[in-house]
């Protein structure tokens, strides 16, 4: 199934996309897409509903975070060899592992902000894993049973801050607007294979990450494995799993560094094998409320 979320923001409705493309509105049966619908027995009630009863959905309706309550956001840094090299960073023999905000979750579609005082904000197309199970000290072996499904993530970095700024990774990584997920979630009985997915991403219409994530140094089981020894994984929680190159920081020119970053005005593109894609404008940083 294709699980989405469609509305605006605050009042989002739970839907799904049937075999041919279309929006259809799951609210009679559900009132949202919350963790406690992530588990395989609640997904496979979903999954017995005969989508060509459902009613259609009109026009085009923004389209929000798949799942309405993302519980920690996790993120793998340096997962692609070639990144890490692209970074001046070592290849790392466990996985890199940081938070990022869950306020900074958003539909794929939403505007990206950029932050306050920011010189280097910089892109990064990553496959997001969504747990759907309880998972505490997980094996490798069964690690994808605790999967609830897959999904398309930019997982937006300032550099200055999470370079240059001191300490940890996180203050440069959990900015508003900063997680875009979706469109949509993607059960994991329509992914058997998710460490053979093309991916992508364009900066105003320019190719500038091409990448699979059979190139991962670290697969997706052994990031749920891994994680798990760490902290109790619940339903809702997401894990995105690292960037292949191409992101604005590791740019060159005539084998120089020459770093391009995102301004107002950008526009940027991204999509995963089967997992569906994102646009966003970006916009200038504008304080809330």
């Amino acid at each position: 199934m294709k699980l989405v979320r469609y509305g605006v923001v605050g009042r989002e409705r739970p839907g799904l996309i049937d075999a041919e493309g279309k929006l259809r509105d799951l609210s009679g049966h559900i009132q949202d897409i919350t963790p406690d619908h992530l588990n395989d027995k609640a997904l496979a009630k979903l999954a017995r509903i005969k989508t060509d009863k459902l009613p259609l959905v009109r026009g085009k309706p923004r389209i929000g975070c798949p799942i309405s309550q993302v519980g920690k956001f996790i993120a793998i840094g340096l997962n692609y060899a070639d990144h890490a090299a692209e970074s001046n960073m070592p290849i790392p023999q466990e996985p890199v592992v940081f938070m990022k905000a869950n306020s900074c979750v958003q539909g794929p579609n939403d505007d990206v902000m950029l932050p306050k005082n920011s010189v280097k904000t910089d892109w990064e197309v990553e496959l997001g894993v969504v747990i759907g199970t309880r998972a505490s000290h997980v094996s490798q072996a069964r690690a994808l049973d605790y999967v609830a499904g897959y999904c398309t993530i930019n997982d937006l970095s300032e550099r200055e801050f999470q370079i240059e700024r001191g300490g940890t990774w996180d203050k440069g990584k959990g900015c508003d607007t900063f997680g875009p997920i979706g469109p949509w979630l993607v059960t994991r009985d329509e992914v058997p294979k998710p460490q053979r997915l093309g991916m992508w991403l364009d900066v105003n219409g320019v190719r500038m990450q091409t990448g699979n994530t059979k190139t991962m140094i670290f697969t997706v089981a052994k990031l749920v494995s891994y994680v798990s020894e760490f902290m109790t994984l619940m339903p809702g929680d997401v894990i995105t799993t690292g960037t292949p190159p191409g992101v604005g920081m590791g740019m060159k020119k005539n084998g120089k560094p020459a770093p391009s970053y995102l301004k107002a005005g950008d526009t940027i593109a991204l999509g995963i094998e089967g997992l569906g894609e994102q646009h966003q404008r970006v916009v200038g940083f504008k304080k809330a409320g």
